[in-house]
């Protein structure tokens, strides 16, 4: 029976057997800045050192990770922040990012670090970052095994956050409506969860439609051409000679056409012109997600769009295995949309009332040290094998630079009771 994309959405990815919620977790089907290099963790422990001094170093130091997969990021934090995986490497131009006095490289040594959560030393000695930071991973999945016990695991996102929250490709699985604008106006698209087929259902309720007219007016009626970008054509070609770098759909392995345009894949129900991803979901799941902070940043990391250059047939899209994949909502892949930026911003500074930033991740890394440069050649004279590391670190910060993919991804940085300037590095 064809339901509205937003109940086919929550039941695939979150219902029982959900696609989030069981198996090996999304790190098995497509990749993500997360996995692709260590220079992203680094960056984020040096903004989070940029966090924990514009909070005035407060005796607990949260950072929670929302949409936490199966703990990847927060894993890689631990290490750095408490010395299990080893010093982080830096060299400047490496790719890497370079050490600087409290860094996050310059911690209390591994062997002297006591366990996070420790009693804090006497006198005036401040305890270090290690010992004040606590680490919370937000996920519908259950607990993963050997999952190290400094990262406590819950469904919900606390309250009273102090320090930091990021939500690296979340809000693009937040489950959301898709309408069709037909002749009388914006109505839902119905879909199979079975098969992916699409059909008109009623037209939209009154607070979907001020959401479209807010932030996705109806398309231009003209008739298609082929010039226009509209079915054939990828989120990337569709803003290429814009210029603004949006990447389309996860990276990963295969095709990067949207499931829509690829052979196969069930067609939006003919007479429309254009589609639309109600993204007022998204908004209110940030407006929350910004709400439970009392004092810090609020970090979304996601591919979108902006206002006035919404994509004409929408980017819903499903990833498997690697490989993108049609949208059909089983439970058995991924099904992702870009989301609505502007939108979602305009909803986390209401609740923050603090102004916020946002920019393309290569912006972001470049800011927090993570250049991809190559390392001088004269390396590989004195230390051939350190010259092949540099490199390939190099290499792996590259790709989250790439304008033309992760790099493409876009920072938005909400702050709540500090300022802007602080966390925002220049």
């Amino acid at each position: 029976m064809p339901i509205r994309w937003r109940d086919a959405m929550n039941q695939a990815l979150y219902g029982p057997g959900g696609f989030f919620v069981a198996g090996g977790g999304p790190a098995a089907h497509f990749r993500t800045s997360v996995h692709a290099s260590p220079a992203f963790t680094t960056a984020l422990l040096r903004l989070l050192t940029q966090v924990d001094a514009a909070l005035g170093h407060p005796s607990r130091l949260d950072v929670v990770d929302v949409g936490a997969g199966r703990g990847e990021l927060l894993r890689a934090l631990v290490g750095l922040a408490v010395g299990v995986s080893g010093e982080p490497a830096h060299s400047g131009r490496s790719g890497l990012i370079p050490a600087w006095s409290g860094s996050p490289e310059t911690l209390t040594p591994t062997a002297s670090a006591r366990p996070l959560g420790g009693e804090p030393p006497s006198g005036n000695v401040r305890p270090s970052l290690a010992e004040r930071i606590r680490f919370t991973a937000v996920e519908y999945a259950d607990r993963p095994e050997n999952l190290p016990e400094e990262i406590s695991w819950t469904a919900e996102i606390p309250d009273g956050i102090t320090g930091l929250l990021i939500a690296t490709e979340w809000l693009d699985n937040v489950p959301l409506d898709v309408a069709v604008h037909t002749g009388d106006g914006w109505r839902y698209v119905l879909v199979d969860p079975g098969s992916g087929a699409e059909s008109i259902g009623e037209p939209v309720t009154p607070d979907d439609l001020d959401w479209l007219t807010t932030w996705w007016p109806s398309p231009d009626p003209s008739p298609v051409t082929d010039s226009d970008p509209r079915p054939g054509l990828t989120w990337t070609d569709a803003t290429s000679d814009s210029g603004s770098g949006f990447g389309a759909g996860r990276p990963a392995q295969g095709s990067s056409l949207t499931a829509r345009s690829r052979p196969g894949c069930p067609e939006t129900p003919s007479g429309d012109q254009g589609r639309a991803e109600i993204g007022r979901t998204r908004d209110e799941a940030w407006a929350n997600a910004v709400g439970k902070i009392s004092r810090g940043l609020a970090v979304a990391v996601d591919y979108g769009h902006l206002s006035g250059d919404r994509p004409v047939d929408g980017t819903l899209t499903g990833y498997r295995g690697g490989r993108q994949v049609p949208p059909v909502p089983d439970g058995t892949s991924d099904v992702t949309a870009h989301v609505a930026m502007d939108s979602v911003a305009s909803a986390g500074a209401a609740v923050a009332r603090c102004a916020y930033s946002m920019v393309p991740q290569r912006e972001a890394l470049r800011a927090l040290g993570a250049d991809g440069g190559r390392p001088p050649l004269s390396l590989a004279g004195t230390d051939p094998a350190g010259y092949v590391r540099a490199l390939a670190a190099a290499s792996a910060v590259a790709e989250l630079t790439d304008p033309a993919g992760l790099g493409g991804h876009l920072w938005l940085r909400q702050p709540v009771g500090i300022p802007l300037g602080s966390v925002v590095a220049r």
